[in-house]
């Protein structure tokens, strides 16, 4: 596909924005949060791999803190919207459960940032194997694969998300969209 005058994509991108509210934001990992996370010390003050403990006020190493797997997790998705994706996969490392389906969304988001496009597959579809109902590693998925050149697999995506009760969702919008027009989400 010929790449498209800046002006243009720019335009879409607002008219999309305008058209479809839900859009505007970034989604979360459950993909019913679809606002951007705000920005903690944790991306203000830490540098590398660090997390911000509230408890010790200080920026901490995410494997020797005490920090729970919630906490952990809306680090790895901060630091994901920061473009910071390595530090993200860093955090990941972290996580107690590396097989929670979560945890394989944003292990695929953060290596299709990274232009790992196949590995990031490879982590969307163990999230989805873990939960057929996470619509966002499923639009995840159809956005990749929109990048990739097929629209096929992706529509059939978009099909899933809306028959298991996603329908209006940020998930379907951005899939939706990314199939209409080639464009796909930075979060």
């Amino acid at each position: 596909m010929p790449a498209r005058p800046l002006v243009l994509t720019a335009a879409l991108n607002l008219a999309l924005i305008l058209a479809l509210p839900g859009l505007a934001g970034a989604a979360g990992m459950g993909g019913s949060d679809t606002t951007p996370p705000k920005p903690t010390e944790t991306t203000e003050q830490c540098e590398g791999v660090q997390v911000w403990d509230p408890e010790t006020k200080t920026c901490v190493d995410p494997k020797d803190s005490a920090l729970d797997a919630d906490t952990l997790y809306r680090a790895v998705r901060e630091l994901a919207y920061a473009g910071r994706y390595t530090d993200a996969q860093g955090v990941l490392r972290a996580m107690p459960d590396q097989t929670e389906d979560r945890v394989l969304t944003y292990w695929g988001f953060t290596h299709r940032k990274m232009g790992h496009r196949v590995l990031a597959r490879s982590f969307y579809r163990q999230a989805i194997a873990a939960n057929p109902d996470n619509l966002l590693a499923r639009s995840y998925l159809g956005q990749g694969l929109v990048a990739d050149g097929d629209t096929d697999a992706a529509i059939a995506q978009w099909r899933e998300i809306k028959a298991r009760g996603g329908a209006g969702s940020w998930a379907e919008a951005s899939l939706r969209q990314a199939i209409r027009t080639g464009l796909t989400y930075n979060y």
